[in-house]
């Protein structure tokens, strides 16, 4: 009974599973929207060619690396509007807003521009020469369309930050269907277009973020809005909240890049292993995508919450919610853990159902012992996400930065490499470390989150408050 009571209590409180849930279910299915988005991306483009997926995976996310760096600084939007809200001082979350997108400007521009140097990029991984062609024009035609996804980060941020959800939901749902629709036309030509293989799919993604941005500039620009946030008359640069703004979520969008950063040097090194071990790889982490991105509605859900709690001067509440964060997610992914192991091939139907059987056959074999290392590892992946979105909603991005930069580099890069280039391993070596990484770093958030340090830091201006973060 005492633990019905507790459950109970649990449910009902501020930083409890509903208030959680309330606020998340939204960006779940926003991000299982993004996810599935790419998910039919990738069946596709298996059903087209086997030489198109292999090349898919590092292109991909080679692309958005190089992206993350400002998604994850015009993204920290949501922080300075959480906070902001929570401190009931409105009229400074439409500047912010404003210092987001002149960010996003810039990182668009520089993103268009290294698109032009795609071939020498792809030619120095060594990847088999007719992978390399392509992994060159899928990355090239991405990045010039990089503005998009990176706008979308700041435009969200003014909903996320306030706990109004459901317009992101929407806005994705509407972005995955164009591009989805599009996918099949383009990839294998209908309606009258011609058959353009990944270059299709490029263009599909393309066309698809610049509808988001469409609909968040339609939405955000209201007269409404501006009267409340000054969404509209707060556009002008703010020299002081810009460097604010780049002091936090630089180091936010820095930890995002170098993560992710890791992530692209271990499957760019696979590539050197063979393209069978490319593409499952790729596979694999395509199937963890589906069930993992709901992981990070929960994860900018506990940012917001944490930032508004901080925000008003209720540590314990933002303490409180991370808690309840971890019990949910760790009864969801429990869930699908056990499904990578008993049940593996229900995750490959839908990749081998057009795809060549000879060529798919060793691709599958590889997937099914990849999915076991998954289960082993989500379980501290999903510690990750949980405790880095607690600290960086309350301004402890530097302290988050740092370690991503350290492990990332140290415990999967390096290791990766040695293993991989130097001492010529099989895959399932590789495997190992980047698990071996992911165990590290969960551990780390851990510990820090338990410091406690997180809960004197803040991101907005306190007038007379000489608090620091550190």
């Amino acid at each position: 009974m005492k633990i019905i009571d507790a459950l109970k209590a649990r449910w009902s409180e501020q930083g409890g599973y509903r208030e959680i849930i309330k606020m998340a279910v939204p960006l779940i299915l926003s991000t299982g929207a993004t996810s599935i988005l790419h998910f039919v991306d990738r069946i596709f483009l298996t059903w087209y060619s086997s030489v198109s997926i292999a090349a898919a995976m590092p292109a991909g996310i080679l692309n958005f690396t190089l992206m993350s760096l400002f998604i994850g600084t015009t993204s920290y939007v949501s922080t300075f509007v959480a906070q902001y809200h929570g401190a009931k001082n409105p009229t400074r979350i439409g500047p912010s807003l404003w210092q987001g997108i002149y960010i996003a400007i810039a990182g668009g521009v520089i993103i268009f521009s290294i698109s032009f140097a795609s071939k020498p990029i792809f030619a120095f991984f060594g990847h088999e020469q007719t992978i390399q062609n392509e992994e060159a024009l899928y990355f090239a035609i991405l990045s010039k369309g990089a503005l998009f996804p990176i706008l979308a980060g700041a435009f969200a941020g003014f909903f996320s930050g306030r706990g109004k959800n459901w317009p992101i939901m929407w806005v994705n749902f509407i972005m995955t269907a164009i591009n989805i629709i599009l996918d099949y036309i383009f990839i294998f030509g209908k309606l009258g277009f011609p058959e353009m293989g990944i270059r299709g799919a490029a263009f599909a993604t393309i066309i698809a973020g610049a509808s988001s941005c469409t609909l968040y500039i339609l939405l955000v620009f209201r007269r409404k809005y501006n009267a409340e946030f000054k969404t509209i008359s707060g556009w002008r640069p703010d020299r002081k909240l810009l460097g604010r703004l780049i002091r936090f979520g630089l180091p936010s969008g820095v930890q995002f890049f170098i993560d992710i950063s890791g992530f692209t040097v271990f499957i760019l090194l696979v590539g050197r292993i063979g393209s069978a071990e490319l593409a499952a790889t790729g596979i694999t982490f395509n199937i963890n995508t589906l069930a993992f991105m709901p992981m990070m509605g929960f994860g900018v859900a506990i940012t917001v919450l944490v930032g508004q709690f901080v925000g008003s001067e209720n540590p314990e509440k933002a303490e409180r919610t991370v808690y309840s964060g971890v019990h949910l997610c760790f009864i969801y992914m429990t869930t699908i853990a056990l499904a990578y192991v008993l049940v593996p091939q229900i995750f490959l139907v839908a990749f081998s159902a057009k795809a060549d059987p000879a060529q798919f056959e060793p691709v599958r074999n590889f997937i099914v012992v990849m999915l076991r290392f998954v289960a082993v590892y989500t379980m501290f992946d999903t510690s990750i996400i949980v405790f880095a979105s607690a600290l960086k909603g309350a301004g402890d991005t530097r302290f988050v930065m740092i370690m991503i930069v350290c492990l990332s580099i140290g415990g999967l890069a390096i290791p990766s490499y040695i293993a991989i280039a130097v001492l010529e391993v099989g895959v399932f070596a590789a495997w190992y470390i980047i698990s071996g990484y992911i165990f590290l770093l969960a551990i780390t958030f851990l510990l820090r989150f338990l410091s406690g340090k997180w809960k004197g830091m803040r991101v907005i201006e306190q007038p007379g408050d000489a608090k620091r973060v550190g």
